[in-house]
């Protein structure tokens, strides 16, 4: 590694109003170097990486580039001096070619002075098979998957000429394979000399992939190790300033009657011959690769997509559930794994989000129980630690662990006999993490059934009573917690039918 540092930024500070978001943060990256930041939601990453990208201004501190003082007054300026920032929201037009995409902004012309579709075609194919991705340049955008998408973010940085890359949850919307690819095209990029800031609440990646990690904690940078010697409850103290006792909670709960039930349950186009069981008191996993038909199956459960065929049973008795309201009536709730955009209303504030799905308790026509309302928001808010300044606070404010706290408040006021996690912890720091685990399982200690879906198996193997696998549509195994392994859960996960 060269003396001369790709990156460095130094005291970086930055506060909105009274509030100090960075205070003298110190943050370097080298040719080809892969550097991650970690922290708890609400540490100043964002800030520090929008600081980076030119859309915030540092209030003090200084931006070097191969030693040069750099002004990144804008995204624009960014773009120039080579900094690519990949969020964790695609931000791809997808009703236009990976290609238009690629080149969107800077499309070479023709002689006519028209865009010249082949060259941008023939040169993001090239970018396409360095990276060995299995892709084509006029294919549109829409047609692939989320982590596919994510990938031709990659590609797009690469044919701009990033020397600094950042990646922000990157991973969050990838299957494992897609995961492996990625890590594939960040070996490929550090062979290039490009820098990379890997930005993950998933401490395995970390240490998978990255070079040296950057814990930052209340907007101060509290650690820079190098992985390779670092220790995983060295990060989390660092992070949170405190040990975990224990990351996952997981107490032995009396398993009651069968709660729910599924019998050769079938969409047409997304899954078939579903069947499982589900317990009062008992967490029940369902693991798989991205587009296994998880989701779509617990959605189905919850009446947002119809059944062709089987039966859904509550309690043994067979249930007609032809929407959500009918799913709701019956005593299911569904948490869904897109928060931000299904599980609440991010304009609205904290108290009306709580009371959504309760609504009927609190209004009576024009009449408010103005004090019954806002005694469950406070019960609810002391219960999960939910850090908030007041309940008229917006839910889009707020972190994304204390969103989800306010998700899963808003379906327990309704007091759920099923309650069923779609990734309940995607895009949430290790702290918020614990705290909901504790949550899950306090719920089923109570006797709540639960259903986890989750494409973390250590989330999986260390918080479920037993795990279904899907493959492709199709329940491909069931395991008790003496069967659980990552290794079994890959191997079912991938029995494709012949």
């Amino acid at each position: 590694m060269s003396e001369t540092k790709l990156l460095e930024m130094t005291n970086i500070t930055k506060a909105f109003a009274s509030n100090v978001v960075l205070n003298g943060v110190n943050l370097s990256v080298d040719e080809g170097e892969v550097v991650a930041i970690l922290g708890e939601n609400g540490a100043g990453k964002s800030t520090l990486i929008k600081i980076l990208g030119g859309i915030y201004k540092a209030d003090s501190g200084e931006i070097r580039i191969d030693g040069n003082v750099k002004n990144i007054s804008s995204a624009a300026v960014a773009g120039e001096n080579g900094i690519r920032i990949i969020h964790q929201e695609i931000v791809l037009v997808p009703d236009r070619t990976i290609a238009a995409n690629v080149f969107l902004g800077r499309e070479p012309k023709n002689k006519f002075g028209l865009v010249d579709v082949p060259a941008m075609e023939r040169e993001t194919q090239k970018l396409i098979d360095d990276l060995h991705l299995n892709l084509k340049a006029n294919q549109l955008v829409r047609s692939l998957t989320m982590g596919m998408q994510q990938l031709v973010e990659i590609i797009k940085a690469i044919s701009a000429e990033a020397r600094i890359v950042v990646m922000d949850e990157p991973t969050s919307s990838l299957s494992q394979g897609e995961v492996e690819i990625l890590f594939g095209i960040i070996r490929l990029l550090q062979k290039k000399n490009i820098g990379i800031i890997y930005i993950s609440h998933r401490l395995e990646e970390l240490f998978a992939i990255t070079d040296r990690i950057v814990v930052l904690r209340d907007g101060k940078m509290v650690g820079d190790l190098v992985t390779a010697t670092a220790e995983k409850d060295e990060l989390i103290s660092l992070m949170v300033g405190r040990e975990l006792d224990s990351f996952y909670t997981k107490n032995v709960h009396k398993i009651g009657e069968v709660a729910l039930e599924t019998r050769n349950l079938s969409h047409p186009k997304l899954f078939r011959n579903a069947s499982f069981k589900a317990h009062y008191g008992e967490i029940v996993g369902f693991a798989g690769l991205v587009g296994a038909g998880r989701t779509e199956l617990m959605k189905t459960i919850f009446g947002a997509f119809q059944k062709n065929e089987g039966e859904i049973l509550l309690d043994g008795k067979p249930v007609n559930i032809k929407s959500p309201s009918d799913a709701i009536k019956n005593g299911i709730a569904y948490v869904s794994e897109d928060r931000r955009g299904e599980g609440l209303i991010l304009k609205n504030d904290v108290r009306f989000n709580m009371g959504l799905v309760c609504l009927a308790d609190f209004v009576n026509g024009i009449h408010v129980k103005d004090k019954d309302w806002n005694t469950m928001v406070e019960d609810y808010r002391k219960k999960f630690s939910i850090k908030i300044t007041s309940p008229k606070q917006l839910c889009g404010n707020l972190s994304g662990g204390n969103q989800q706290k306010v998700v899963l408040s808003k379906w327990l006021a309704n007091k759920p006999k099923v309650i069923i996690l779609d990734e309940p912890t995607r895009g949430i720091d290790v702290a918020a993490k614990a705290e909901i685990y504790a949550i899950i399982d306090e719920l089923a200690a109570n006797g709540v059934c639960i259903i986890m879906v989750s494409s973390e198996l250590p989330e999986i193997i260390n918080m479920c009573n037993r795990c279904y696998v899907m493959c492709e549509g199709r329940i491909t195994g069931e395991l008790n917690e003496t069967e659980f392994s990552q290794e079994t859960m890959m191997k079912l996960a991938t029995q494709r039918e012949a």
